[in-house]
């Protein structure tokens, strides 16, 4: 127990580790920080001795790692429950939700952050990056790491993604059209994806 207080106590705001470590306890898994993936932040599945396996990616900040640790925690309780039904379901976003509860305290969850989570929590998504407002306040607990958010940058900017040069296009709903320049065909970027500016 005190290793985990130990491990935990890094990645997580220091008032909620007691409160993870009873739930970790309540629900035994095997939780194992790797190195950060571009695609998600965490996962939760069955190994095939049967036990269960949460991962969560080291480099997030302590917010989102509580926060994407407590929905991981969500989905063995929902297997443990009803096996298997839709990952993000239902079942999925109420355990979620009774769940984090317990977190929303002003010692653990910063002021400027907690209307905004407790908004997101009504009808919680898949991803925490889906819902723009949450994933912008959740960023600026990052460490800066001299990177821009395609959202701040003026249409027609340029920037660097993949080692490719892209031009900041209009909007549409949630993403930006953008043009690679080399190949002149266009993606859409998420508008919280981060890139590098091109200097001039």
């Amino acid at each position: 127990m005190k290793e985990y207080n130990k491990i935990l106590s890094k990645y997580i705001p220091e008032q909620s580790v007691d409160m993870v470590i009873e739930l970790l306890d309540k629900y035994p898994c095997y939780l194992k920080i790797v190195n950060n993936r571009k695609t998600k932040h965490g996962d939760f599945r069955k190994t095939p001795d049967g036990t269960y396996q949460i991962t969560i990616n080291y480099g997030l900040n302590p917010y989102r790692f509580l926060l994407t640790l407590i929905h991981e925690i969500a989905h063995l309780v929902t297997y443990k429950k009803y096996k298997r039904i839709k990952p993000h379901g239902n079942e999925w976003k109420r355990n979620f939700q009774q769940l984090m509860l317990p977190f929303f305290n002003p010692k653990i969850i910063p002021h400027d952050l907690m209307p905004i989570l407790a908004n997101y929590m009504k009808n919680p998504r898949a991803s925490t990056d889906a819902d723009v407002k949450l994933s912008m306040a959740l960023k600026q607990y990052d460490k800066k790491n001299g990177k821009y958010i395609v959202l701040d940058l003026p249409i027609n900017s340029e920037f660097i993604h993949n080692n490719r040069v892209f031009v900041k296009g209009k909007k549409r709903r949630t993403r930006h059209e953008c043009t690679e320049i080399r190949s002149g065909k266009k993606y859409l970027f998420h508008q919280n994806a981060e890139v590098d500016l091109v200097k001039n």
